[in-house]
């Protein structure tokens, strides 16, 4: 799973191990050691009607609906987003990239642009 800040804007992606993962288990998170504490960030399944975000203790956990989480991991569906107050908010799954990069893809889905 990748995070992405920008301004007011918090973006998810995922690749097609953690989608199957988040379906299984409701929650996934990653977490950053910057040596004398860590920089967590999560999402996890909900039953509200959006998706929504808090940030407690240095964690991120951006909630999706259940409702949401099943269309989305179960159909070709790549995201959702939402804003929350303010916070612009969107969780999507993670295509190959068009060009080339170093990162390994192999666990990203198809890139609908690709031939």
């Amino acid at each position: 799973m990748k995070i992405r800040i920008k301004g007011n804007s918090l973006r998810y992606r995922l690749t097609k191990s953690d989608v199957a993962l988040f379906i299984k288990k409701g929650y996934i998170e990653e977490a950053v050691d910057f040596g004398n504490q860590q920089f967590i960030y999560a999402l996890q399944q909900n039953n509200l009607n959006n998706l929504s975000a808090i940030f407690e203790n240095n964690k991120i956990t951006l909630f999706m609906p259940a409702k949401m989480m099943e269309e989305w991991c179960l159909t070709d569906k790549v995201g959702f987003e939402y804003e929350d107050g303010g916070l612009f908010l969107l969780v999507e799954k993670d295509f190959k990239c068009l060009d080339n990069v170093a990162e390994d893809q192999s666990d990203n889905y198809p890139n609908p642009l690709s031939k």
